[in-house]
């Protein structure tokens, strides 16, 4: 089965999207762009999953990669960043 142009085309913006939003998810120095980046990157990452025919993996890909690691990252790091004014040791900044 021969690719089509369009088929190529889609996995290459998968691959590109895949390695260009993990590149930029490892080098920001913001953690909440960092989070955003690794989602989309996972994503990408998804779709290319789909794209080779591995349903499954594509939808496991994008609930537990881009879903379930996302929200667990965004919690974490909203409880670690306290209330404002605070220190975390619980004394005034």
């Amino acid at each position: 089965m021969a690719l089509t142009e369009i088929d190529l085309v889609l996995n290459v913006v998968a691959v590109l999207g895949t390695i260009g939003f993990g590149a930029h998810a490892v080098q920001q120095k913001d953690l909440m762009r960092a989070v955003f980046s690794f989602a989309v990157s996972s994503a990408f990452l998804a779709m290319l999953f789909f794209l080779l025919a591995s349903p499954f993996a594509g939808v496991l890909e994008l609930t537990v990669g881009a879903g379930l690691i996302l929200v667990l990252f965004l919690v974490a790091l909203t409880l670690s960043m306290g209330v404002e004014g605070e220190s975390p040791e619980g004394g005034e900044s």
